[in-house]
């Protein structure tokens, strides 16, 4: 009979798949090791086991001890694999940006997960590096796993990713792309394919708000480069042990918009579903093109599951949300289509100004278009407003008509965008759409930058 004796006896040995479609314009061979196949769908699987096992060894984690990480999701699913079958405690320390099903997937293995801001410096009390930490210190027989700068992590992907892909690509290898977060992948592969042959390229994918391109190149750590990013599982605002610099050829970064388009496209083109920072390696693999020759085999590496973001890149509402969905924005109509049926909020002439700045309050709107009984005969927004009432305490009490501006201009449901964009100003911050049967929908600046792709 042919079986595992549990489930950690079937991580690695990961497939290679030829990519087709989606590389169409890059003149090599491309394959992506899809990392998926192990158990807890992510590459991860592979240093979580390492890890533990060596932490076992030298006593830092002791039998029945409560096993603690700060993880993007994925390497806590790997951990909690681990710890079921070994007897351990978990408890895993997340930010707020990782997609709900995470969390959710982390508390089905049965661990206790924190969440913590993402918008905090890592030095920051609330962090959940440091969170991690202080939970460390604080519950008894505890082992602080810290990923980063665990070498384990590492060496596991020299001991088993490395070969994996030596082996399956019979040593023709040239290229190894893939996305860098706590280094380990990239620095463990990179290590033991360069030993084969040193004339091996290795590049790192990174997102905008990472730390890493910039200090690879120049040797500075650039606090000015680091900002919130939506990308998951990549880049850093700090410099993990476990990124060896000196392995690594290259850096080239990704917008968050492109990782999440290209993270749908690998499903709809190639037909496998895998998650945001898959996106990012084939877009970074895009735009290093011009670094392969036809004889060349380049292999990128797949992270982790699509159905971790099922809520997220997935998720139509949450693409258009971002302006990340590709659509084609081209009339006025287009811009308007998702909120067509509301209610065009007016105000009348007659009406006093605190009329006006209520159901701005209440609707959560800037601009007010002004009417009488024969029509559009004005406009208020709230800056027109506020200087007003910095000229005269008492103008909430006067008549819409002493205060108004000029009336918003009136376009048809099929002006193009171009033309409508046109229309705005200084002076004029919104523009009235003609729905035909006397309604009427606003369009604002803020509408048309959401358009913008």
């Amino acid at each position: 009979m042919d079986f595992s004796n549990n489930i950690l006896e079937t991580i690695g040995n990961t497939p290679l798949v030829k990519l087709n479609k989606i590389v169409a314009e890059i003149d090599a061979l491309v394959l992506a090791k899809v990392e998926t196949f192990n158990p807890g769908n992510s590459v991860k699987d592979r240093m979580a086991v390492k890890m533990i096992e060596d932490a076992e060894a030298d006593g830092r984690l002791k039998p029945g001890g409560t096993i603690i990480e700060g993880t993007s999701g994925n390497t806590g699913m790997g951990l909690a694999l681990v710890a079921i079958v070994k007897g351990y405690k978990l408890i895993c320390v997340i930010s707020d940006k990782q997609s709900k099903e995470k969390m959710d997937i982390l508390r089905a293995v049965g661990a206790k997960v924190v969440v913590c801001p993402t918008d905090v410096e890592p030095t920051d009390p609330r962090s959940y590096y440091s969170v991690s930490r202080r939970l460390a210190e604080e519950t008894p027989n505890s082992w602080y796993v810290n990923q980063y700068d665990n070498m384990s992590n590492s060496l596991a992907h020299y001991e088993q990713t490395g070969p994996e892909i030596w082996k399956q690509t019979d040593g023709k290898i040239t290229h190894f792309v893939v996305g860098v977060g706590t280094g380990g992948t990239i620095s463990g592969v990179g290590k033991y394919l360069k030993e084969q042959n040193p004339n091996i390229k290795i590049w790192g994918i990174d997102t905008y708000g990472s730390v890493f391109k910039k200090y690879h190149e120049t040797g500075i750590f650039d606090e000015n480069e680091i900002y919130s990013y939506i990308t998951e599982g990549i880049g850093e605002d700090i410099l993990p042990k476990n990124v060896d610099f000196s392995l690594i050829d290259g850096f080239t970064k990704v917008t968050d918009k492109d990782a999440a388009v290209y993270t749908r496209k690998i499903a709809l083109e190639e037909g496998i579903f895998v998650g945001n920072s898959a996106g990012a390696c084939i877009k970074g693999l895009l735009q290093l093109k011009e670094h392969f020759k036809p004889e060349d085999v380049v292999v990128v590496l797949f992270h982790d599951s699509g159905s971790r973001y099922v809520g997220k890149m997935f998720n139509d509402d949450w693409m258009r949300e971002r302006g990340f969905l590709e659509e084609n924005i081209t009339k006025a109509e287009d811009v308007i289509k998702d909120h067509i049926d509301k209610e065009l909020i007016v105000v009348r002439t007659e009406e006093l100004v605190s009329h006006a700045i209520e159901r701005m309050r209440k609707y959560k709107i800037s601009q007010i278009p002004v009417v009488d009984i024969n029509g559009f005969v004005g406009s208020v927004d709230e800056t027109d407003l506020f200087r007003s009432y910095v000229a005269d305490k008492n103008v909430a009490e006067k008549p819409i008509k002493e205060v108004m501006g000029k009336p918003f201009p009136i376009v048809k449901l099929g002006t193009p965008i171009e033309e409508v964009s046109k229309l705005f100003s200084k002076e004029n911050d919104a523009v009235l759409v003609d729905l035909g049967n006397g309604h009427h929908h606003i369009i604002t600046k803020y509408d048309i930058i959401g358009a913008i792709k």
